[in-house]
């Protein structure tokens, strides 16, 4: 996934434009466009007491308004998931004027983001995590306690952003983390180290690590064994999970169908299990979608497979 971290937060102009047709058609309010085959009836997707859920950035190559990427979500068979924040944003009435954002975001209500919790409580989907492109070192700390306020407000424990560089800015939002009582989940790419989250952990009890494990396994020198142990050592301070399946440093590194690569996904997901760990873990699509196929399809495949290796 790109990073963020040095992001103003621009709303998505397109989901903004088409928030504008939605509303003419009356499609704001509430998820009547789901079929009520759609809803969760049962357990959703959750095996063995591990929460599999899906970072909506899975859905970027498909229609991006808020209610569309919750029927991808349900249509996936997914019952939770990481919240990417421009199509909130978006729903929740941000300008499309850059220069008025973070204006927006230091008074916006609550009451929009109250809707899209119920929208999404009642088609079965719990949201565990909220990225919002709201919590780089240029943002105000009004738009980040902003932020903070939203994750709260949808049901979630954390947000999640990149790792900064800065020290001082982990600092930061550490502090706003612990006045809201939200955790901030650093997620980082192949410059992930065994060692690279700990500045920021020893900071505050309120930073966290948004672990991904794809990426992990792609950093050079790192093993499934490596991988294992950090999630033993660190478990209580990781507060979601990326997986996806990519080869090793030595391989390539490129993003595979499940199965295909590199990354330990039933040793993961056997070790959350046994030893009870309750993080949830974030489906994060990445490798090339096969023509005749979507997202949705994609998706519901590596569910597929996370619940075969859990129960299995």
């Amino acid at each position: 996934m790109l990073a963020a971290n040095d992001q103003t937060g621009a709303c998505s102009r397109r989901a903004f434009l088409k928030k504008g047709s939605l509303a003419s058609l009356g499609l704001l309010t509430a998820p009547s466009f789901l079929e009520a085959g759609d809803l969760f009836k049962g357990p959703g997707s959750k095996f063995s007491g591990v929460q599999i859920g899906v970072i909506t950035y899975s859905y970027r190559s498909m229609p991006d308004s808020l209610q569309e990427i919750l029927s991808h979500t349900v249509n996936s068979g997914i019952s939770a998931v990481e919240l990417m924040g421009d199509a909130v944003e978006s729903y929740a009435g941000c300008p499309a004027d850059k220069a008025q954002i973070a204006g927006w975001r230091a008074t916006v209500s609550m009451d929009k983001f109250k809707e899209v919790k119920k929208m999404f409580d009642k088609a079965g989907v719990k949201i565990y995590a909220y990225k919002p492109n709201a919590l780089g070192a240029g943002n105000t700390d009004a738009e980040i306690e902003h932020a903070m306020r939203a994750a709260k407000t949808l049901g979630a424990t954390a947000v999640t952003v990149e790792l900064p560089r800065d020290a001082a800015q982990t600092e930061r939002l550490g502090k706003l983390g612990a006045r809201h009582k939200v955790y901030v989940g650093y997620h980082a790419h192949t410059q992930a180290t065994d060692t690279l989250w700990d500045t920021a952990l020893e900071q505050s009890p309120y930073n966290s690590m948004n672990l991904d494990c794809g990426h992990y396994i792609a950093a050079k020198g790192h093993t499934t064994d490596s991988l294992l142990a950090l999630i033993r050592k660190r478990h209580n301070r990781i507060t979601s999970m990326h997986l996806k399946d990519r080869k090793n440093a030595a391989n390539g590194g490129d993003n595979l169908p499940w199965g295909q690569g590199d990354t330990p996904i039933k040793e993961i997901l056997t070790l959350l299990k046994d030893n009870k760990y309750r993080i949830p873990v974030s489906i994060e699509l990445e490798y090339k979608i096969p023509e005749g196929s979507d997202a949705v399809q994609e998706v519901k495949k590596c569910l597929e497979f996370a619940k075969n290796a859990l129960q299995g």
